[in-house]
């Protein structure tokens, strides 16, 4: 079957909660398709980097049928039209929990850290009014959606809520991301515990930093803190850094730290900062009481653990496609940034801008007249004066500017805006569902990789390589009502090296005794390479 080696990775689906969708979600027990089937298909097309129902229009639906246990997959309409049922019961948050629930029932140490970023979806459409932000990667101004997401120690995602407007990350901390945590076991909602043991850290960049927001998170919820310092100006002495042995990213790492108390906006922090061999000092400041320096360092830089799952999202999972069109309304009582301010404001800094570029132009010549011979003087005079000229046209400009600006109050509430401008946001609920549903596939497909790197001499650069050559693989599907037995043999893959790896997870998921979901087959998996994993 063509892309049946994706069932490689249904044992790890089913680990992660895949089918706890019926749970939270339903559908008419009438229709062929039944939630089993929808979700399945859709976690397949995930892994399989099919990545959006119209592709469907490309693949063999008889192949791809008999891998979720039909005779063929459902149609584009039919599959959009099931998306949308499960999006219009709005359960994206619960299945969520759900699976947070799940994820970290037992072991609560990969969630005791969280790494918190916002990444902006680009808005290329002209339906919907939304917001000009940033876009860093492309060092560009443009309407777009922003993401918070929140991953934990091991870079696998955790959690994900959608912005409305221009929330900053502190906003979206406490307004969204605490509060859906707390309905979870991740953190304990009402009165925090009196010990001096945080329930989480957050691990976060600059864009959240406020001294009186890390105390108000330590005092209202025993969250600690750990993120970079902004504005330092002094410097520490060098010899009272230590060599040091951390671990960034699973790697051994030797850094120069130092550690001192610090007091910011009149509370008082741990202040760790790392010596570069080029004498830079990297400030780190955090809330939390008892953690080591080293492992504080560790934790702070390995947050590119974070970028690299949003990269990696971006080229194979088709990260920021749209799932459903149209837009919806937001609560027309929300305050924002008042346009005409902003706009106003805009010109005005750009005006200061010119302002003071002129200006260090035109002091410097007064200290020029003292210096240069009498016959140079005039020259020197003539061009003070035409500096002093367009200073002074600058300076009207900047009046006129500021006495037009306060004609505009700094915020407005959404129903001032007029209808054609008002903002408004994109679909949210079905974005919810499928990412929930592609972080299962990313989990699952990590714990794959986990599987396959001790077989590979170059585990970090091939194994999710191999991960993804197995899912693209053809397979035999050979069932044994009989016995009860689904076998599912890999084809053979680009190189021995991989076989090998491929023939040790199969033995290693026929430990699983997995199910196949909607039948009583128990999977046994096996390669063509090597035909003696099932014992």
């Amino acid at each position: 079957m063509c892309g049946a080696g994706v069932l490689f990775l249904l044992p790890s689906l089913l680990e992660q909660g895949l089918l706890k969708t019926s749970d939270v979600y339903s559908l008419p027990s009438k229709h062929y398709y039944g939630l089993e089937s929808v979700v399945l298909t859709l976690s397949f097309m995930a892994l399989g980097r099919i990545k959006n129902p119209e592709q469907l229009k490309q693949c063999k639906p008889g192949e791809l049928g008999k891998i979720i246990g039909l005779d063929r997959i459902p149609e584009v309409r039919c599959l959009r039209n099931k998306i949308k049922l499960l999006t219009d019961q709005q359960k994206a948050t619960k299945l969520n929990n759900l699976l947070i629930d799940h994820w970290y029932a037992q072991n609560h140490q990969d969630a005791s850290f969280m790494y918190i970023d916002g990444h902006q979806r680009i808005y290329y459409g002209h339906k919907a009014n939304l917001p000009v932000k940033y876009i860093s990667r492309q060092k560009l101004c443009l309407s777009a959606t922003t993401e918070y997401w929140v991953n934990d120690a091991t870079g696998m995602p955790v959690m994900m809520v959608m912005g409305q407007l221009t929330e900053k990350l502190q906003t979206a901390i406490e307004t969204y991301i605490i509060p859906q945590m707390q309905q979870t076991n991740l953190l304990v909602s009402g009165s925090p515990p009196e010990q001096n043991i945080p329930q989480c850290t957050f691990i976060f960049d600059r864009e959240a930093y406020e001294p009186a927001f890390f105390q108000k998170l330590w005092d209202t919820y025993r969250i600690a803190v750990i993120t970079y310092r902004k504005n330092v100006k002094d410097s520490w002495d060098e010899n009272s850094f230590n060599t040091t042995e951390t671990k960034v990213l699973e790697q051994a790492v030797t850094m120069s730290i130092c550690e001192q108390q610090t007091e910011l906006g009149g509370y008082t922090f741990r202040e760790i900062r790392r010596l570069s061999k080029g004498g830079h000092q990297t400030a780190i400041i955090t809330t939390h009481p008892t953690l080591d320096i080293a492992e504080i360092a560790g934790r702070m830089f390995g947050r590119w653990i974070q970028e690299n799952f949003f990269k990696y999202l971006i080229h194979d999972y088709d990260f920021d496609k749209m799932i459903q069109f149209g837009i919806e309304h937001i609560d027309p009582e929300q305050q924002v940034v008042n346009p005409q301010y902003r706009k106003i404001n805009n010109r005005l800094k750009k005006l200061r801008e010119k302002k003071q570029r002129m200006e260090a132009k035109f002091y410097p010549l007064a200290q020029l007249v003292m210096e240069q011979h009498i016959e140079q003087i005039p020259a020197i005079i003539h061009k003070q004066a035409e500096y002093k000229e367009i200073l002074d046209k600058y300076q009207q400009q900047e009046s006129e500017l500021i006495n037009l600006r306060k004609q505009y109050p700094p915020k407005i509430t959404l129903k001032q805006m007029p209808d054609q401008t008002r903002y408004n946001k994109l679909k949210t609920e079905s974005k919810l569902l499928i990412n929930v549903i592609k972080m299962i596939c990313y989990r699952a497909e990590s714990a794959v990789a986990s599987l396959i790197a001790p077989n590979l001499s170059r585990e970090k650069e091939e194994k999710r390589m191999v991960v993804k050559q197995i899912i693209a693989n053809n397979a035999d599907l050979i069932p044994d009502y009989i016995n009860k037995t689904l076998t599912v043999k890999l084809h053979s893959l680009s190189a021995p090296r991989f076989n090998l790896a491929a023939h040790q997870v199969a033995i290693l998921l026929n430990q699983t005794q997995t199910i196949f979901p909607g039948t009583d087959l128990r999977m046994i998996f096996n390669t063509t390479a090597n035909s003696d994993c099932e014992g």
